[in-house]
């Protein structure tokens, strides 16, 4: 009956949060359970009484001043003076502009609806097919949470702990990059058979006025995460602490330097934070509650001994996370699955003495692909309500991204270095 409820909220629409919740109080109310069901609401409250998670919070509000102040079109066209003159410039923008602003928010959804509002019209115009541009904006968006600084490695780090955040941070880096690289191959090979006529790509270089204020104003917020980033790999602040600073140098930029975000304008954006972030936490909240009832059952320590007693190879037990990750992710929503599954596959994966950092990029990386797979991908769902083009035919550009991405997910796994190599050259790794 427990998860009779649960799959049954899910199919009817239920958030996924409330859903976990109503199975719970179920089982607490009807199954030889010693305590009360008001331990679901004491497990709720305690999984989100802490102060690294204050960051998540913080995180939301400094990308959303960002946005306001103007700072999509700014970091658009510092990437159209760097790649535009390339062949298929205009996609090439869209690919690394989400590099760029993946080092703001850290939300592929965020990414997804604030370049897709710009660019998907622009590559249009440009002569590129509309749902192939919707697919690009969606699949280059899946860079922002694997690119730091990044909300799902602050959760993951706190879901399972001794884990470390800056060497996390670190660890996205490459493949984030790798990803962004693949993507650009890919629409290189393949601009003729997506662009019919229209005007050159490169004619967006000519409408930028000043190429040299265009990188100027990309530099302005590129130093934002170099800022945040730096100062958690060299020790100076905690993850929380530099939440809160990269809220002071938004502030700062968007009322002081651009003076494009008003104090009018400021309960909005908070407003805006505020429903993004109880999003998240009330998520984090419920599945704590589930993550310790499945603890004091001893389920994620049954699983354990089960794998390790069945399955005797690292690379066959990584081949089951990808597959295992893969369907997860095509029904629930990343960070609901991050929480859910973690606690119970993170212990395996050390058992067969995957390096942790390893093994977390591995994660993130598989969960964010998720937001570009039908039939609950939230970055389809986005770039589709801003494009316009209907499901189906952007599900049928988006397969060749979701392959490649894929590809790129089993070149992180099976060479650790992609993922290792610079958390070990700063020492944070042995």
């Amino acid at each position: 009956m427990v998860y009779a409820i649960l799959l049954g909220g899910l199919v009817l629409g239920v958030p996924v949060a409330f859903a976990i919740v109503a199975a719970l109080m179920w089982f607490m109310a009807t199954g030889e359970f010693p305590y009360h069901p008001r331990i679901v609401a004491t497990e709720m409250f305690r999984g989100i009484n802490s102060f690294p998670l204050l960051a998540i919070p913080l995180f939301v509000l400094a990308g959303e001043l960002m946005n306001a102040s103007g700072i999509t079109r700014r970091i658009i066209a510092f990437s159209i003076v760097i790649v535009g003159r390339l062949r298929a410039g205009l996609a090439l923008v869209n690919i690394w502009a989400s590099v760029v602003f993946a080092g703001l928010s850290g939300s592929a959804v965020a990414d997804t609806s604030a370049i897709g509002r710009v660019f998907i019209p622009e590559m249009e115009r440009a002569g590129y097919r509309r749902d192939f541009a919707a697919a690009l904006t969606a699949a280059s968006s899946v860079i922002g949470p694997i690119i730091p600084p990044s909300i799902p490695v602050i959760i993951y780090a706190l879901t399972v702990g001794g884990v470390s955040v800056p060497a996390m941070f670190l660890g996205g880096v490459v493949p984030g990059l790798l990803l962004a690289l693949f993507l650009s191959a890919y629409v290189m090979i393949r601009v003729n058979r997506v662009k019919s006529g229209g005007p050159s790509d490169r004619q967006a270089l000519a409408e930028i006025p000043s190429q040299a204020g265009a990188l100027l104003g990309g530099i302005i917020p590129l130093l934002m995460p170099v800022f945040v980033v730096g100062s958690i790999v060299l020790g100076i602040v905690t993850p929380t602490e530099a939440a809160s600073f990269a809220v002071a140098y938004a502030v700062v930029v968007g009322m002081g330097l651009y003076r494009e975000v008003r104090v009018s304008d400021l309960p909005r954006i908070l407003s805006e934070s505020m429903r993004d972030s109880a999003v998240i936490m009330i998520i984090i909240a419920a599945v704590s509650a589930a993550n310790w009832l499945m603890t004091y059952n001893r389920v994620p320590n049954m699983l354990t001994d089960l794998v390790l007693a069945n399955v005797d190879s690292r690379v066959i037990f990584l081949l089951i996370v990808i597959a295992l990750f893969l369907f997860v992710g095509l029904f629930l929503e990343g960070i609901a699955a991050l929480l859910v599954l973690v606690p119970i596959v993170h212990p395996i994966a050390m058992g067969f003495g995957i390096d942790p950092v390893h093994f977390a990029i591995i994660v993130i990386f598989n969960l964010m692909i998720g937001l570009i797979t039908p039939p609950l991908g939230l970055c389809l769902f986005v770039a589709e309500g801003v494009a316009g083009v209907g499901m189906a035919r952007l599900v049928r550009q988006i397969m060749p991204f979701f392959v490649i991405e894929v590809a790129v997910l089993f070149i992180i796994t099976f060479v650790p270095d992609t993922v290792l190599a610079l958390p070990k050259l700063l020492g944070f790794v042995r």
